[in-house]
């Protein structure tokens, strides 16, 4: 739960916006009473089970890579230093690569990768 804001806090942002969208279209005058309440209402509930599974399912895949690093698997990571060659990283426990958290980290390269970001090979 401590990522919660950090993985979703821009789904956050752009539900709110959204729901701003929403008490605006609901409140004109060519819309019928109420419509503001019941839109308002479908539409968090749907952003709120949208941004759950999402967070749900990126948590799961965090595991998931952490534990197959600790198993020895390979993981791949975006690259975002290079968009045109190497576009992916190849982590192993071999190449002095260590999890720290949720980072991947190595002594070999400049920064950390997030596990959120990251698959297993």
């Amino acid at each position: 739960m401590q990522n919660f804001l950090y993985l979703e806090g821009a789904y956050l942002i752009l539900g709110a916006i959204i729901l701003l969208i929403t008490v605006f279209v609901g409140t004109r005058p060519f819309m019928e009473k109420g419509a503001w309440k019941r839109g308002l209402l479908w539409v968090s509930l749907v952003i709120a089970v949208m941004v759950g599974l999402h967070y749900k399912i990126t948590t799961n895949r965090m595991e998931a890579v952490k534990t197959a690093f600790e198993n020895g698997k390979t993981i791949i990571c975006e690259s975002r230093m290079q968009r045109k060659v190497a576009q992916s990283v190849y982590i192993d426990k071999e190449n002095d690569w260590s999890l720290k958290d949720d980072n991947f980290i190595s002594p070999n390269y400049v920064r950390p990768f997030f596990a959120a970001r990251c698959i297993v090979k």
